[in-house]
């Protein structure tokens, strides 16, 4: 017995001795050590898309240029899907702001899937466009073509699922869907277990860039009829954006899909309401950084003046609009040309110079913004 409590005081006295040669000092420094609540304090949670989109690069451009080091920061999260990004900014403790697909709010009011949606969010800003891609095997010519054929259209709740699904809703063409990611999708493309694969994407797509003619996959067009124009702004994908698939003179008829910077409600939080419109204020302030280079080329779409109809912009965002009306509307990259173009207009006529072409006006604007850009940097 004695040997044994021998044996076992052994073992225990290394840890006593290392316990007692810990720095004196640290019950000290945890004491020292900064609390929850000033490490929280001006922190706000900004949900993005998935890991592969491009809300995620446009969240970490907001973050650089909120946060301060001492009381403003931005913490980026990724999110599950469109879907469930709006049910976490509806319900999900901690999410301040989201980065939504505006069809996934028109979606969710159809569906009746977030009751109260309308009444409790509001919107910061609308955002960027990215394009809707059909991409399909050899044999589908056109979008009726896809009757009763299987078509990818990306994971369960995604934004590409969503727009996908109230697309060919409105173009009366029913599909069996799949719900794989790209990659299984596109594999599955190629080797003719589906007719196509429909996806969301800011154009233009790399893997799309990459194909060749011997593919044999091609982009359709998608039927601009008056239920799609009502529900989405038409757009082109040209020989420009897929210069091995396109041709020149047949360019891709499709739609647009907006983005939203959504807030969620924080009435009844005020510390947490006060955080987002201190980070919204210096995300609005700031926001012409963004259009520098180092930042998402998508940037330069983006007016933060614009409104989206049928929902309430969130108080602090319209505050600073009003303040600062005259700013927000330079700040737009297409108001900006129309100036540069009505001042080259204006001093042509003074000299009594010929009319610039549109053409020439517009290669003299991007002369313009390459030295902008190097003033920038």
């Amino acid at each position: 017995m004695l040997a044994s409590i021998i044996a076992r005081a052994a073992l225990v006295l290394p840890f006593i001795a290392a316990l007692s040669i810990l720095p004196a000092g640290s019950a000290a420094q945890d004491a020292d050590a900064p609390d929850s609540g000033i490490a929280n304090k001006g922190v706000v949670e900004l949900e993005t898309g998935r890991a592969s989109d491009i809300s995620v690069n446009m969240a970490q451009d907001i973050a650089s240029i909120i946060d301060d080091g001492a009381t403003r920061r931005v913490v980026p999260v990724v999110g599950k899907g469109a879907v469930q990004t709006l049910a976490d900014l509806r319900f999900l403790r901690g999410i301040d702001l989201a980065i939504v697909q505006s069809d996934v709010l028109d979606y969710a009011k159809e569906q009746h899937l977030l009751p109260g949606l309308q009444s409790s969010l509001t919107y910061v800003a609308k955002l960027y466009n990215e394009e809707f891609h059909l991409l399909a095997r050899p044999d589908i010519k056109t979008v009726a073509d896809l009757a009763n054929q299987t078509v990818d259209i990306g994971v369960q709740g995604s934004g590409s699922a969503v727009t996908a699904t109230r697309l060919f809703g409105l173009l009366k063409i029913k599909v069996t869907t799949a719900t794989d990611n790209e990659a299984v999708a596109l594999d599955r493309l190629r080797k003719g277990e589906i007719a196509a694969i429909g996806f969301v994407a800011a154009k233009p797509v790399p893997f799309i860039q990459l194909l060749k003619p011997a593919d044999g996959l091609h982009l359709l067009s998608i039927p601009l009829t008056s239920p799609v124009i009502a529900a989405y702004a038409p757009t082109r994908l040209t020989a420009s954006d897929y210069p091995s698939i396109v041709a020149a003179e047949r360019p891709i008829d499709t739609i647009a899909v907006g983005s939203v910077l959504m807030a969620a409600d924080l009435r009844f939080m005020p510390d947490r309401y006060r955080s987002t419109a201190n980070a919204v204020e210096a995300f609005f302030t700031g926001f012409q950084t963004l259009l520098t280079p180092g930042h998402e080329a998508k940037w330069q779409e983006v007016n933060i003046a614009s409104e989206l109809p049928g929902w309430t912009r969130f108080p602090p965002a319209q505050e600073w609009l009003r303040q600062n009306i005259q700013a927000a509307t330079l700040l737009n990259p297409g108001n900006l040309k129309t100036l540069f173009s009505e001042f080259i207009d204006e001093r042509r006529q003074a000299t009594g110079r010929a009319p610039m072409s549109p053409d020439e006006k517009d290669a003299l604007f991007h002369q313009f913004q390459a030295w902008q850009r190097g003033q920038a940097r």
